[in-house]
């Protein structure tokens, strides 16, 4: 069965405010909650069809993804799941390092982040802190480049020696 549109689901317009998308879940909730309708298995499908719904709505940047993208905006591989917008999966690395990365005569020894690429860290923290928006310090690794050889790696800038200051790492 296709997906049906949420505001439909709802009953209220693209335009309905935010109080009305509530207002109007609520409703549903109430008539098709599980503890109300035991057993009935449409009651069911249709809370949880008004869940998905209420869901998407309620938050603006999933409504907006889903004004623009519907239903695939919460599919694998789109916005992030139906869970929420979380971490993108992260495929681009992955393909733009197999067609740039490596090869093509590039060099071979690493010097740090490139710049403008990404950075990412990993921290753990409880629900409580990311319910209230904990706000903490990290640090980040920067890239400084030799003043002597101006990051070539090179002694003379331009000639096959290595550099005795940074050893060949610019």
């Amino acid at each position: 069965m296709a997906d049906r549109d949420f505001y439909e689901i709802l009953g209220v317009s693209k335009k309905a405010s935010d109080d009305e998308i509530k207002k109007s879940y609520r409703k549903l909730a109430m008539k098709y909650h599980p503890d109300r309708n035991k057993s009935n298995k449409e009651a069911e499908r249709k809370f949880k069809e008004a869940t998905a719904a209420y869901e998407a709505l309620k938050d603006p940047q999933k409504r907006a993804a889903y004004d623009q993208y519907g239903h695939d905006a919460f599919q694998q591989g789109g916005m992030g799941g139906a869970q929420g917008f979380g971490d993108f999966g992260g495929g681009f690395s992955d393909i733009f390092e197999e067609f740039f990365g490596g090869g093509f005569g590039s060099s071979s020894r690493k010097r740090g982040p490139s710049r403008g690429s990404d950075l990412r860290y990993n921290m753990s923290i409880s629900l409580q802190e990311a319910f209230t928006g904990k706000k903490t310090q990290i640090r980040i690794p920067s890239y400084v480049a030799c003043d002597l050889c101006a990051a070539t790696g090179s002694a003379d800038k331009s000639g096959p020696s290595t550099c005795s200051s940074c050893n060949g790492h610019g």
